[in-house]
């Protein structure tokens, strides 16, 4: 496949790679947990695998098993898996601009492959929008390394799941490796004050069914930071217009009066 791309495709594909590679740890221990989780539950084994390749998120598959084991009616499985996975959406509105030039088929199944961190780790590159030499290379590096990393970590969980005792606690294994991630991504004061009020929202909202909690965090941080973004523009306005204030010359006129 690489023999077929450009040279600067190549090296951008391979520095996707690179990319992605220090998250690859996190992302295996959490594709083993929900595996195992998959291979545990009612689910049988073709069905877990048919859900690992067709579904490809893991918090909305582990969202769902309970309501699956309760025979829940099938709509509340889809509106919980909804409700979890909405933050795609917001992902998908922020890969708009990058790869609009591209045709709908491919544009789906880009969406396909994308990921949160490979979302995080792609806006951190701050690519100029529309057509970038190599831009879609590179998150085809993440994003296929991302998909064989959760894909082969999943099917070991769902495959072996009777060699893993419960108590090994992986997913909070996963969990932690994936902070300093989450870390490293704030970069600025709307950042922070995106993330700071999505945790606590989330843990106000954690008792709420159908895990309504997530989408609520994403709206509120989404809030929280567009409104921290327009504060900040709104005081560097006004330090604009007091700056021009004072360099006006017919102001120091009439000091000098």
């Amino acid at each position: 496949m690489l023999a077929r791309l450009s040279e600067t495709d190549r090296a951008a594909f391979k520095q996707g790679v690179r990319a992605i590679s220090p998250t690859l740890t996190a992302m295996f221990s959490w594709g083993l947990v929900t595996g195992i989780a998959m291979s545990k539950s009612v689910l049988t084994v073709p069905q877990a695998l048919a859900m690992s390749l067709l579904v490809y998120a893991g918090s909305s598959q582990l969202a769902v098993l309970p309501l699956l084991a309760a025979k829940l009616p099938v709509w509340t499985v889809l509106l919980t898996a909804a409700m979890v996975n909405m933050r795609f959406v917001i992902f998908s509105a922020g890969l708009a601009p990058h790869f609009s030039y591209l045709t709908l088929p491919r544009r789906l199944v880009l969406g396909y492959f994308n990921g949160d961190l490979v979302y995080l780790l792609f806006q951190k590159k701050s690519f100029a929008t529309g057509h970038v030499p190599g831009k879609q290379a590179y998150f085809w590096g993440m994003s296929l390394t991302s998909w064989v990393t959760w894909q082969v970590s999943s099917i070991i969980g769902i495959l072996l799941a009777s060699l893993f005792p419960d108590s090994w606690g992986l997913g909070l294994a996963g969990t932690l490796a994936l902070i300093p991630i989450m870390i490293s991504a704030i970069v600025s004061r709307s950042t922070l004050v995106a993330v700071v009020v999505a945790g606590i929202v989330a843990l106000l909202a954690d008792a709420l069914p159908y895990r309504l909690a997530l989408p609520l965090a994403v709206f509120a941080a989404l809030a929280a930071g567009s409104a921290a973004d327009l504060l900040a523009e709104r005081a560097d306005l006004k330090r604009v217009r007091a700056g021009g204030k004072a360099g006006d010359p017919r102001n120091h006129a009439e000091d000098a009066q």
